[in-house]
């Protein structure tokens, strides 16, 4: 991992030097815009919509759209007379239970790891947090942007998680929240009754990307130059229940059963993926795309006769 922000936090009078490193990624598979017949990329060029010439980065600025087809231009200069007191230092303003803190709040992650002699005052406002179960609310400056974060534990390395300012959240406005909408006690209970069948214990490993996997397997296929198998076909969602308490009961029937399978037979997850394996072996590519060459060349034979 490489740092992408170095600085100090400020706890009290102790300064603790740290280091800043993403703590997440995306796994998507980013593809490039290519001509279709012969493969070449797609380049762009930045032309400037008044007199039509390509603009270099060097002569790239920031503009402000005021209306009226005026714009304020804003240049690196600007930006650095800004009154960002938490350029190099996070600042702990104070330590809050994490469950006042909503979740929408947050918006993405870092660890923080400590520069030089720090390790100590690390450690020491590391177990100091875990002890008093409480978070700590900071401001820090990242790519010119002060933002709003919270500094937690977690696998024995501080996370800092930035947040976003409160009026950065929307206020939900939908026409139902309106409505006078009741539910019987009797839906409600077998609601909960649906809930209890499928609560379980959350664990992040347990869930796949099946169409990233998925995309991967028509990519290795398409390099190998063997046919892409298709998966089976997804169970069709059932239509929309008329009778709710009807949809409840079958839900908590469903489920149920489906737990009970699985409790008697975890071997069953295995299976599906032998059942992957088997058409490898039954066509080798090369075979296949022979074939449907010669199956193209004797077309015009048949036409003649």
């Amino acid at each position: 991992m490489r740092a992408i922000w170095k600085g100090a936090v400020s706890f009290g009078l102790v300064s603790i030097a740290v280091k800043l490193y993403s703590a997440t990624e995306e796994k998507d598979i980013r593809f490039h815009q290519v001509h279709r017949t012969d493969g070449g990329r797609i380049k762009y060029q930045r032309t400037c919509s008044v007199d039509g010439e390509v603009v270099s980065y060097d002569d790239i600025a920031k503009g402000y759209d005021i209306g009226g087809g005026e714009m304020v231009i804003l240049t690196d200069e600007d930006f650095a007379e800004l009154p960002l007191s938490t350029s190099r230092a996070i600042d702990v303003l104070e330590f809050v239970p994490a469950e006042q803190i909503d979740p929408i709040l947050f918006a993405k992650s870092y660890y923080l790891e400590p520069e030089g002699q720090a390790a100590k005052p690390y450690v020491l406002l590391r177990d100091a947090l875990r002890d008093a179960d409480r978070v700590a609310i900071v401001k820090i400056a990242i790519r010119q942007r002060e933002q709003l974060a919270t500094l937690r534990v977690r696998d024995d390395v501080l996370i800092l998680n930035t947040m976003m300012w409160p009026d950065e959240v929307r206020t939900p406005d939908f026409g139902f929240l309106d409505d006078d909408i009741e539910t019987r006690p009797a839906e409600l209970a077998m609601a909960s009754s649906l809930i209890d069948s499928m609560a379980g214990t959350f664990n992040a490993d347990d869930f796949t990307d099946n169409y990233r996997a998925a995309l991967q397997e028509v990519i290795d296929a398409k390099v190998e130059g063997r046919e892409v198998v298709q998966p089976e076909e997804a169970e069709e969602a059932p239509a929309a229940a008329i009778d709710l308490m009807a949809a409840l009961k079958a839900s908590v029937e469903r489920a149920r059963q489906a737990r009970s399978s699985t409790e008697e037979a975890p071997a069953k997850k295995a299976a599906p993926a032998k059942k992957k394996a088997a058409p490898k072996k039954a066509a080798p590519a090369k075979k296949a795309t022979t074939a449907r060459k010669s199956t193209s060349a004797e077309k015009p034979a048949k036409k003649s006769a």
